[in-house]
């Protein structure tokens, strides 16, 4: 019996790719927890650099996943809120996390050479 799914999707590619960057993945779960600023974003991911936050974030924006919105206020505050198109990763997201509660990271297994 042959799969319904062809073995190569442009558009799933493109998504994949997109979602599994390193740590775009926990950037957006943060964010569909309600996190939207910069800072509480960076506290919320262990690990997460400035500078990779800022870099991972300009691509969800171009995306069109993420719209930033700039605060003129003082001091000016910047927030970033997932689009529609970001919150309709909701499900995606939630299936990862399932996946991963019921197959937990395993320690590497030494390949003999």
């Amino acid at each position: 019996m042959e799969s319904p799914v062809s073995a190569f999707c442009p558009n799933y590619h493109h998504a994949v790719e997109l979602i599994g960057r390193r740590w775009s993945g926990a950037i957006l779960r943060a964010m569909l927890s309600g996190i939207t600023r910069f800072s509480d974003l960076t506290a919320a991911i262990p690990g997460l650099s400035d500078r990779m936050l800022s870099e991972r974030l300009k691509e969800l924006e171009a995306e069109g996943v993420v719209v930033r919105t700039v605060i003129p206020d003082t001091p000016v505050r910047v927030t970033y809120e997932l689009t529609v198109k970001g919150r309709d990763l909701v499900e995606v997201v939630e299936a990862v996390s399932r996946w991963a509660g019921r197959w937990p990271a395993q320690p590497p297994v030494p390949v003999p050479f």
